[in-house]
């Protein structure tokens, strides 16, 4: 009888162990690339993917950019793994950077690829190059700071991000695609003529395509509205020029005649930089707000005649419209919106006053 049970031990411990999974397909870290980096173009109908990728060396860490060619960006990839000794791993990618043509065509069946596929990390950055993307990856390679870094540092709020600049994930310009209410902006960028990168704006994007654009002082609103830290952008205005030093927003929604109507407010803490002349601080004060508040509702009303809700006001109706009625948000409610935006500035201190 014991022996018998040994026997039973023996042979249920063999089965299960067929069950297991190995880890025969594992390839150790030194036989994989890590590209930092993927641009994507479109060529005679097949995808040009571009990869950036940091190559160790004894002292420091040089970049080098591979290219490929597929009918899709899994095959053109794939060609470039065929090509190298080593296979490519983009789970440690940080941007992906479009071609404009393309994303004007539209960027659903890329960004979907890469959820559905879970290659990508979601939390990978997506940028629009307006520049030829040959010319754009040289300059990145002739650039590039030691591991292929500068253009992620570009984006990083701990270095080189200011608050013109939007950040969108994949993630985020997938779920642009599922939702009713909420479009996505996408910063656009070119190669620099006296810096590495020259920021262009924001494109705005609908149902996948890049519609239209927004300028880089719009996207400070933009960011704003979102409650995105503005913190250390310098205002320029008529008689002067102030630090923003923080910054909050209060929205309320509300129908009124069947029409949505929304009342969105920001504060916004400044200090004086520089004053032309004998100018008081409640003039400067004054003059922001007037400023402020003409820039965004010029933002709004282009925003308003693309129907593109970058913004995501129709997110404050959400809990006042029914599910068929939030799938017309963008045709029905949306161009009939009235948004009262107010801007209220505080001047915390005059900062260092210099006399012109």
């Amino acid at each position: 009888m014991e022996r018998f049970k040994k026997l039973c031990v023996i042979i249920s411990t063999f089965l299960i162990s067929l069950t297991l999974s190995a880890c025969w397909d594992n390839k150790d870290i030194n036989h994989r690339v890590l590209p930092v980096i993927l641009g994507i173009s479109m060529k005679n109908k097949n995808y040009i993917v571009y990869l950036q990728i940091p190559q160790p060396n004894q002292k420091t860490m040089n970049t080098k950019v591979v290219i490929g060619e597929g009918k899709t960006i899994t095959h053109a990839i794939d060609n470039i793994s065929t090509n190298m000794e080593s296979s490519v791993d983009l789970l440690h990618l940080k941007v992906i950077v479009i071609d404009e043509e393309l994303a004007k065509s539209g960027v659903n069946d890329i960004i979907s690829g890469f959820v559905r596929s879970r290659d990508v990390s979601p939390k990978t950055l997506v940028a629009i190059c307006e520049d030829d993307m040959d010319a754009f990856f040289s300059k990145m390679k002739e650039s590039s700071e030691p591991g292929g870094t500068a253009l992620l540092e570009y984006f990083e709020k701990t270095a080189g991000w200011t608050p013109q600049i939007a950040l969108t994930s994949v993630w985020e310009t997938y779920r642009s695609f599922q939702t009713t209410t909420q479009d996505i902006a996408i910063p656009i960028l070119s190669v620099g003529k006296t810096t590495l990168i020259e920021l262009n704006g924001s494109a705005v994007m609908k149902n996948g395509k890049m519609i239209d654009r927004i300028s880089p002082d719009e996207t400070l609103l933009f960011n704003a509205f979102n409650d995105e830290s503005t913190t250390g952008k310098v205002e320029i205005t008529n008689d002067g020029s102030v630090l923003i030093l923080t910054n909050t927003m209060k929205h309320d929604s509300m129908f009124k005649k069947n029409k949505p109507y929304l009342k969105s407010k920001i504060n916004l803490k400044v200090s004086i930089l520089e004053i032309k002349g004998d100018v008081s601080a409640d003039s400067i004060r004054k003059d922001m707000e007037n400023i402020l508040t003409k820039r965004f509702n010029n933002m709004f009303t282009k925003l308003q005649k693309d129907e593109s809700d970058i913004l995501g006001v129709g997110q404050f109706f959400r809990n006042k419209l029914s599910r068929d009625e939030l799938n017309d948000w963008r045709t029905k409610y949306y161009p009939n919106l009235t948004l009262d935006f107010k801007v209220h500035v505080v001047v915390q201190n005059g900062g260092n006053l210099v006399t012109h």
